[in-house]
């Protein structure tokens, strides 16, 4: 009856981790990127992108990029344009980034056109009394068609009453526009101004923002590194929140992608995040009034990013003057153990050319560092296991005097010299690497769409290829917690192995739990991205295969466990 009990309890607390995990998984821990391939009569194949509905007021991208002369945007990682009309940065494609694994699949869109879907645009200007500045319905002038990098072009526009205003851009060959605003006076009298930047966006991003991968709103001000702002705090606060700074950068973050605005290094301005009244979330900075007296001309730097958040890229900018860019992605917590694991990362990626391989060889340079901790680990399990017997029979002893049974248990580690806490150590130390592989292969988008081998087109997506539906021949997706590929599969059978080999459980409640954990997990993995699944499967092969040899090695040097008889007192 009891160990009924205990059976149904072990169950019902397997169901309870099972179901909770899910329901806190949604909110705090994504599991992985969208499915970027699906599987058809048994053959993986690329899914098709989601198309997002949207209004009937929005009109078609082509038909408003046409409205309008513009300057066309070319370079080695971007193409797009400028609309001479406002002056807006607001047609920008990511040319070595596609929205999925097809091979006819298109760029990635990050900036379009204010009444297109996913109007997202930056803009530069000026504001001042009594002076005639640029506003959004201004057509200014192009010095030349494109803009290419080591090809500058000037955007020009004369008020007519002696000041003529100036937007020199340049761009490099990644993701960084250098903006200089520049005004001459040429009239009677002194002008007081004020330069701005903004960038305007009409919807919020497709990816979640969650308690560990913060999307939306994202600001470095003031010294500080701001994931505290989101979407809802926009919409609930109408004022925005606005703080002065020395420098600094601000703007939206999605999973992957970044705009943000970066005046000059040391410059005094007033910052904010808001939503408009039209609706539109707005990230804009105003720099402090000056003076442009007659026969003078004045000029401002600003910096404008737009693309991908690539570590190396981000850091180079950071080289360059923009402080902690690379903050742009969500480090967490652990960020000063999560920089070197990506770093290693992406030498292993460089020198294999596959992140697949890559991740392997990192799960071997984990065992190999871990292995003096493992090494006094199993040689505890080993007493563990050559004092079962004598463990068996105390317990049996004092079954009904369980206060008695747990002081000569206790008694027996320590006449054994047996430490029944060494094992917990290499878990401890196991936490933070796979968070930290977590983390990386979550918010990195070196990771993305990175494949493996066979079906594994996607590492940072779940593996595509389950039982569930047969392996694609019955036409339906299962849910994702249920979608168990072979990854999940492996990773449930090899951990089941892997803790058969370990010492048993005393209590016998906890003895069922680890017998059923190893199938949880099974579903607790299988959203979760191919990589870090990948990552735990080897793990667990290696560290079979380390248990086996250091079982043997010690059940060797220990003699073979015998039963032995303990006499009550």
């Amino acid at each position: 009856m009891t160990d009924n009990k205990n059976m149904v309890l072990a169950i019902a607390l397997s169901i309870l981790i099972l179901m909770g995990w899910s329901f806190l998984a949604e909110r705090w821990f994504p599991t992985a990127a969208p499915q970027s391939q699906q599987v058809e009569d048994g053959k993986v194949k690329p899914a098709a992108s989601a198309a997002t509905p949207t209004p009937a007021v929005l009109r078609d991208r082509a038909q408003v990029l046409a409205e309008s002369p513009r300057v066309r945007i070319d370079t080695p990682r971007l193409a797009g344009s400028i609309n001479l009309k406002g002056a807006r940065f607001d047609d920008l494609l990511l040319k070595t980034q596609r929205t999925t694994i097809a091979d006819n699949s298109p760029p990635v869109r990050l900036l379009s056109p204010a009444g297109a879907p996913g109007g997202y645009f930056a803009g530069y200007g000026w504001t001042g009394d009594n002076v005639r500045v640029p506003d959004a319905n201004t057509l200014w002038t192009a010095s030349a068609p494109t803009l290419a990098p080591g090809r500058p072009v000037t955007l020009s526009w004369d008020n007519g009453s002696g000041q003529r205003f100036e937007l020199i851009v340049a761009i490099d060959s990644d993701y960084l526009f250098t903006v200089r605003q520049r005004v001459a006076n040429t009239g009677a009298g002194a002008i007081g101004l004020r330069t701005y930047g903004l960038i305007s966006r009409a919807q919020k991003s497709a990816d979640p923002s969650t308690w560990t991968s913060h999307v939306g709103p994202i600001s470095f001000l003031g010294g500080k590194a701001d994931y505290g702002v989101d979407w809802e705090t926009l919409d609930e606060d109408k004022s925005g929140v606005t703080r002065d700074s020395r420098g600094g950068w601000l703007g939206f973050t999605d999973k992957y992608w970044l705009t943000a605005l970066a005046p000059a290094a040391g410059r005094s301005i007033e910052a904010s995040l808001r939503k408009s009244s039209a609706g539109a979330y707005q990230a804009d900075y105003a720099a402090k009034p000056f003076i442009v007296v007659p026969g003078q001309a004045v000029s401002s730097d600003s910096r404008l990013f737009a693309g991908a958040k690539e570590k190396a890229v981000l850091d180079r900018y950071e080289e360059a003057g923009i402080p902690y860019l690379s903050k742009a992605i969500d480090w967490g917590w652990f960020e000063w153990f999560m920089r070197p694991i990506f770093d290693l990362l992406m030498w292993l990626f460089k020198l294999t050319g596959n992140f697949g391989v890559a991740i392997i060889c990192l799960t071997l340079i984990v065992r190999l560092l871990m292995y003096p901790v493992a090494d006094k680990q199993f040689k505890s399990f080993a007493g563990m296991r050559k004092i079962q017997p004598k463990m068996k029979e105390l317990q049996e002893r004092y079954k009904d005097d369980r206060a008695r049974q747990q002081q000569e248990i206790l008694k027996l580690y320590q006449s054994e010299k047996v430490n029944p806490m060494a094992g917990c150590l290499p878990i401890l130390l196991q936490i933070p690497i796979f968070y930290a592989l977590y983390k990386v292969l979550m918010v990195s988008v070196e990771m993305r769409h990175q494949p493996f081998a066979l079906w594994i087109k996607d590492l940072s997506a779940p593996d595509p290829m389950t039982p569930v539906n047969l392996f694609g021949l019955l036409n339906f997706t299962p849910w994702p917690i249920i979608a168990i590929g072979v990854l999940p599969i492996l990773l449930g059978v090899t951990m089941w192995l892997q803790f058969k080999l370990n010492p048993a459980q005393m209590d016998p409640i906890q003895q069922k739990v680890f017998a059923i954990m190893p199938w949880i997990l099974m579903f607790v993995m299988a959203p979760f991205a191919a990589g870090l699944q990948l990552y735990w499967v080897v793990n667990n092969i290696l560290s079979i295969a380390q248990q086996k040899y250091l079982y043997s090695r010690y059940d060797q040097e220990a003699g073979q466990p015998q039963t032995v008889t303990v006499k009550a007192k």
